[in-house]
């Protein structure tokens, strides 16, 4: 179940201040598309985890649209997130062709 929670904040890996969404919750930095292991379930910000998402590919969900897959670096859980209308698009490039490298 998901639940709406779309906040500001600064990201703890570019320092960039990011803001609200305004349409959904906002999950990731829409500058370098790195976020936070905080959910259980989409907006609960219940997982204690707390570890880095590294986003390591984007996939195209033919419900969702391009989804971002992070691989959190302390639990190594794959978690998805639905890519954000301003996310950068150089950044989710980079992904891609670094996913495609197997870098």
């Amino acid at each position: 179940m998901f639940i709406k929670n779309d906040n500001e904040f600064i990201c703890i890996n570019c320092g960039n201040k990011v803001e609200k969404l305004k349409y959904t919750s906002r999950d990731h930095c829409n500058y370098c598309l790195y976020s936070v292991h905080v959910d259980i379930t989409p907006g609960d910000r219940k997982n204690d985890c707390r570890g880095m998402l590294v986003p390591i590919n984007i996939e195209l969900n033919s419900k969702k649209g391009e989804v971002i897959i992070y691989k959190c670096n302390k639990c190594g859980s794959i978690v998805k997130n639905i890519v954000a209308n301003d996310d950068n698009r150089d950044a989710i490039y980079e992904i891609i062709k670094n996913y495609a490298k197997g870098v």
